[in-house]
């Protein structure tokens, strides 16, 4: 089974995304934060994690960062999500080490398919 972690710090978006994420017969795992997703990244080892840019005291695109800079977790797949739907923040995310963005709401047919790109990508490599 294919296994998410999802770095979001706020609880409804947590739930509701989770929930429909695995009803699509995903794993998910859960950080609340940045320095927990980090930690998670590398103690879970998911396949792909989603990354809330909008974090409190560490910011998505540092976490990302950090979870890129370790050998260990480098190659983990990692796709940006926030409410700012502004060109700066899609290429502050991809600068950081991301390899897509979508933005909040959540559109779940258009993540999923990018989703399942970022996983055929990762398994090609």
């Amino acid at each position: 089974m294919t296994r998410i972690l999802m770095v979001e710090d706020n609880e409804i978006n947590r739930d509701v995304l989770g929930r429909r994420l695995v009803r699509r017969g995903y794993e998910v795992e859960y950080a609340v934060d940045g320095p927990s997703g980090v930690a998670a990244a590398a103690s879970v080892r998911p396949d792909l994690i989603l990354m809330d840019i909008g974090l409190g005291e560490m910011c998505g695109c540092e976490a990302t960062r950090r979870i890129k800079a370790n050998g260990e977790t480098a190659h983990i797949p990692v796709i940006a999500l926030t409410a700012s739907a502004f060109e700066t923040d899609r290429q502050n995310a991809l600068n950081a080490g991301c390899i897509d963005f979508d933005t909040k709401p959540v559109d779940l047919p258009r993540l999923l398919e990018k989703i399942e790109k970022a996983l055929a990508a990762r398994n090609a490599a």
